[in-house]
């Protein structure tokens, strides 16, 4: 190497060493970002902090910024920091590949072997470079990889708790990062496996996933990582999370993946309910009444958020399962006659309120507000739908208070260019009477 060579290679390892000096400084760092070098001087003074008035030793300060646990990292830096990072895990996880393989070709013979095999000087330098180099690059496999392999070998719970907050912190900056999501899902069955704490993990594990997904619309992976957490949660810990997430759900109602959270944690609960083998108990009208109340919150949104697909598709889910269990089935509530027979009446009533909510949203006061269209149609739609789920039984009932040409014209109407869905869809509905 020549000598500007050396000195570029010299400044990369300094940043490197800067950098990690801060996380091990600084261990409740709780946010990462990147920052333009622009606004460093805005920073410092939004913090009370002044620059010296030297250009070249404001370079040197504004290269990092870290202030009630955020760090910022400069931009301008951020391609030799990476290759910085990225050589010395390279580097380390190379000597702790060849030692590990010099134990296997050894085997018990050579004692100096296994236990260089798991020297601490060697599996930390994996562990701070690789924690370096995925806040700057958050889907580097290999490191993630290492980090669980050094983990496995300590066998303690502070170094799996350590890696949820790892995890975290590149969720900040990369809050769809699937390898980060992977990696706390391995960790938490790790932990499942080796203590009794596990409810309280669950419990910040999915505020966490709250927080991220109100920062991070649509985030498909973190509603995802936040169904898988529901298999790990107690009865009490569902009841709560439906009732906290409801809050969350009002303020977000056309995300989807909310309300598929929703109808997951009800069938949990229903699910295990008859697990059990205590559906005959109060817990059965626990569940239905859960239902029930799931049911009038649903339409309530509906009322007030006019055309939100997701508030009608979450409404066939509470459907479906309320058609199927206490309408056409209530064996489960022998002893509870009271219940029971309101439940006997609850078909016409629950049809009831269908009809008339589908009256009520058919409604179009402004042709101009497109969302009136759309609720409009939302309904005909769903209305078609619940057609097809009752029973033979009962349709014919439906069928005298609800005349399906009706639905056709207001579907024409809202929506003319699908005439030709809606003519296939009632032809559909039509064939089945017969």
């Amino acid at each position: 190497m020549n000598e500007d060579e050396l000195r570029s290679e010299a400044k990369m390892v300094d940043l490197l060493n800067q950098f990690e000096h801060i996380l091990e400084s600084d261990p409740h760092i709780d946010e990462v970002g990147f920052v333009h070098p622009s606004q460093f001087f805005k920073l410092n003074e939004e913090a009370g902090h002044s620059l010296p008035s030297s250009d070249s030793t404001a370079d040197e300060n504004s290269v990092f910024w870290n202030e009630d646990h955020k760090l910022g990292i400069s931009t301008q830096v951020l391609l030799p920091l990476y290759k910085a990072s990225k050589d010395a895990f390279m580097t380390a996880n190379r000597q702790f590949k060849e030692l590990n393989s010099t134990s296997d070709v050894s085997g018990a013979e050579n004692s100096l072997c296994t236990s260089l095999s798991l020297d601490d000087s060697i599996e930390s330098a994996i562990m701070k470079h690789s924690r370096a180099l995925l806040l700057l690059s958050c889907d580097f496999g290999t490191a993630w990889h290492s980090r669980k392999i050094v983990v496995l070998e300590k066998h303690k719970l502070s170094s799996l708790l350590d890696e949820l907050l790892l995890s975290a912190l590149v969720l900040s900056y990369s809050p769809k990062s699937e390898y980060a999501w992977s990696h706390r899902k391995w960790v938490i069955k790790s932990i499942s496996e080796k203590c009794s704490t596990l409810p309280e993990i669950v419990t910040k594990e999915s505020e966490l996933v709250e927080k991220i997904a109100e920062k991070s619309k649509m985030n498909y992976r973190a509603w995802n990582h936040r169904c898988w957490l529901v298999s790990y949660m107690t009865r009490e810990q569902l009841l709560h999370e439906l009732k906290r997430s409801r809050n969350w759900a009002n303020l977000h109602v056309a995300d989807h993946s909310c309300f598929h959270y929703r109808s997951l944690m009800l069938k949990i609960l229903e699910d295990r309910c008859y697990e059990q083998e205590i559906s005959s108990s109060g817990y059965s009208v626990e569940i239905y009444l859960l239902w029930k109340d799931e049911l009038d919150w649903d339409e309530m949104l509906i009322k007030r958020y006019i055309g939100r697909e997701a508030l009608w598709l979450h409404r066939r889910f509470l459907s479906l399962f309320w058609i199927k269990h206490f309408l056409t089935d209530h064996t489960g509530l022998s002893g509870h006659g009271k219940q029971k027979t309101s439940m006997n009446n609850d078909f016409s009533v629950f049809m009831d309120n269908e009809l008339h909510l589908l009256h009520s949203c058919s409604i179009i006061p402004d042709n101009s507000f497109d969302d009136y269209q759309a609720q409009a149609m939302h309904s005909a739609t769903y209305m078609l739908w619940l057609i097809k789920q009752i029973p033979d039984s009962c349709r014919i009932e439906l069928q005298e208070k609800l005349k399906t040409e009706n639905l056709k014209a207001l579907l024409n109407k809202v929506c003319p260019e699908r005439s030709s869905t809606w003519d296939c869809l009632m032809g559909y509905v039509e064939a089945s009477d017969h």
